[in-house]
């Protein structure tokens, strides 16, 4: 018996160490083999051995290796001898013959096990790192100047040059949101690290000082009936300010709740509103659209739809402090959207309030570096490859999304909308002949489809089963944030 299992054991090992590289790895999991890595060498050790390696912890998961880790970083990579910090990553590991994904957020890592959407496309295994200058990845003391996409590119460069003699099978970027952005900076600035890239509802300010793509968003997004019902919600809003605010005002104070940075929490009240429509059409669908209350609804209704929408916490000096280095880029790279109201007309006190420098404490300095979005997105039109990025049709910032060039398919660049979709739409909520595409892209660039889905793309669908603890879809509400 103990010889049969021994016999079964190197069965599975050689069928992941084959697989892995071509379309015998679909024959092994269309028969319903487990290629888990479990003769591998330690995992753990081997890691551990590279320099500048650090074990945080380790969590168990069936049929995975995960743990939590940190990595020595430069502070500058211009200026490798000048101070170093220990960034956060997280690896989910199955199997060295497996391909790997490299996931980030664009903001704080998520230290609980895990899997993105091109993982479970792919079956293999998952590196995911925590953006620089996100708390506790910050350089000690911290020079915000080096808060940059090219030094956060520069990040996942070097860890993947780390990883890659353990990890040598391909290689995909990916990431939501400020993560799907963060992932296409990888790309542009390091086009030679990965196979390919999907960037989930990544938005492009190319440039910033022209947004009037988002008030064509909000004029034409839903249905007319839900459009004008949460305008007037939110024009209530502000006309019963002074009710609400004092109600604000209380339940900070019995929460231990500042304003500091914002200036008060009538400044503050005002962010809340103003975030009201996007944040719905960011995290809600049409069909939610019964859920806003009427106009005269009571304010103890009003308020509540405020708060489960907008959020009262987002603008109090502890719900920016998380958020500080995005606001940070925003303000000197990235940009942010603004945003037209005229049926807020005579209810503002404070137009203009509602940009980066507003969210930034004033110890901090910033200046706007003109150009770098449009760097990026020069790069994505004319020297792209194997990138697809997916896109909410409901989703506000899909109002300015990355564009392809000419030839963009030749290219195997792909850019595919999500009907309906809102800010956490994926592969799996295409039209049926654009998933089948997407999910084949996703395999071959990874070095893992099947003969089938190499025959025919219709035939394409994720390689390991759906986990619903690993693959449940946490949207956290970011407030007017990517």
């Amino acid at each position: 018996m103990r010889k049969a299992l021994r016999w079964l054991l190197a069965l599975v090992v050689l069928i992941g160490a084959i697989g892995a590289g071509g379309t015998t790895a679909g024959a092994a999991y269309a028969s319903g083999r487990d290629t888990t890595d479990t003769t591998d060498n330690d995992i753990k050790d081997r890691i551990l051995k590279i320099p500048g390696m650090r074990l945080v912890e380790e969590k168990p998961y069936a049929g995975y290796r995960y743990l939590v880790m940190t990595y020595r970083q430069p502070v500058d990579h211009r200026q490798p001898n000048k101070g170093t910090f220990e960034q956060r990553f997280t690896l989910l590991h199955k199997d060295t013959n497996r391909p790997t994904v490299f996931f980030t957020s664009g903001y704080n890592v998520n230290t609980n096990p895990s899997r993105s959407e091109p993982t479970r496309i792919v079956d293999g295994n998952q590196v995911s790192m925590e953006y620089r200058f996100f708390t506790p990845s910050r350089p000690q003391p911290a020079d915000w100047s080096k808060l940059n996409i090219w030094q956060a590119a520069s990040d996942q460069h070097r860890l993947y040059q780390a990883l890659k003699p353990v990890y040598s099978k391909n290689w995909l970027a990916t990431g939501g949101s400020k993560g799907g952005m963060t992932a296409t900076y990888f790309r542009r600035f390091y086009p030679d690290d990965m196979n390919g890239t999907v960037a989930y509802v990544a938005p492009n300010d190319v440039n910033n000082d022209e947004d009037s793509a988002y008030d064509r968003f909000f004029a034409t997004v839903g249905d007319k009936a839900c459009r004008t019902q949460l305008n007037s919600v939110q024009r209530e809003a502000l006309v019963r300010r002074g009710e609400i605010v004092a109600r604000y005002e209380k339940w900070a104070k019995e929460n231990g709740k500042t304003f500091k940075v914002v200036g008060d929490a009538d400044k503050a009240y005002e962010n809340v509103v103003l975030d009201l429509v996007w944040s719905f059409w960011q995290y809600h669908l049409q069909s939610d659209c019964a859920s806003v209350p009427a106009t005269k609804a009571s304010t103890d209704e009003l308020y509540k739809f405020i708060d489960d929408i907008s959020g009262f916490d987002g603008y109090t000096d502890q719900g920016l402090e998380r958020f500080t280095p995005y606001y940070y880029q925003a303000g000197t790279e990235l940009g942010a959207p603004t945003v037209k109201y005229p049926h807020l007309k005579g209810v503002l006190k404070y137009p203009g309030i509602n940009q980066p420098r507003s969210y930034v404490p004033r110890d901090i300095p910033m200046k706007w570096h003109e150009g770098s979005m449009a760097d990026v997105d020069r790069w994505v039109r004319n020297d792209s490859t194997r990138m697809l990025f997916v896109y909410g049709q409901n989703d506000p910032w899909s109002g300015e999304p990355f564009r392809l060039g000419r030839n963009a398919e030749k290219r195997h660049d792909f850019r595919f909308y999500a009907p309906g979709g809102n800010h956490g739409s994926n592969i799996a909520q295409l039209v049926a002949d654009e998933r089948a595409k997407a999910t084949a892209e996703v395999l071959k660039w990874a070095g893992v489809a099947p003969a089938a889905v190499q025959q025919d793309e219709k035939a394409a669908k994720p390689l390991a089963p759906f986990d619903a603890k690993l693959d449940r879809v946490k949207t956290e509400r970011q407030f007017l944030r990517p």
